[in-house]
């Protein structure tokens, strides 16, 4: 089995910690994300996004305590995994702390994953920064 690329992104930004997991969990409302075409509720626990260009990714939520984390499982085409976002109120505002562990379904993957990764993560905190100035 390939090993688990992990990547993991950190920031405080300068909002309530109430209404930074408000606009992150907030599965009706995710057109703040510049990646995203569409996202589509499958179950309590479950949802798709779909990438622009239509690529589609299956989550499954694993865990979600108001506030303080929310994490899921999830897959496509090209790899599996998981992600966990953490928040914590702080003096300056909220922490976060997303991390996300994924495992390529193509051996050759592995070598672009990582680079990947952290090119989507500074887009997801660029772009929930921009949703948070404008709330």
């Amino acid at each position: 089995m390939t090993e688990k690329i992990v990547s993991t992104m950190e920031a405080v930004v300068p909002r309530p910690v109430e209404k930074v997991w408000a606009i992150v969990t907030d599965l009706d409302n995710w057109q703040w994300r510049s990646g995203l075409e569409g996202l589509e509720r499958t179950g309590p626990d479950t949802f798709t996004e779909y990438a622009r260009g239509g690529f589609a990714t299956r989550f499954t939520v694993t865990r979600a305590e108001p506030l303080a984390r929310w994490a899921f499982d999830m897959e496509n085409a090209n790899m599996s995994g998981d992600w966990t976002g953490e928040f914590q109120a702080v003096p300056e505002g909220t922490r976060v702390v997303f991390t996300e562990r994924l495992t390529p379904k193509k051996r050759w993957m592995k070598l672009f994953m990582k680079g990947y990764l952290r090119k989507q993560q500074a887009q997801y905190f660029a772009d929930l920064r921009r949703a948070l100035e404008n709330t």
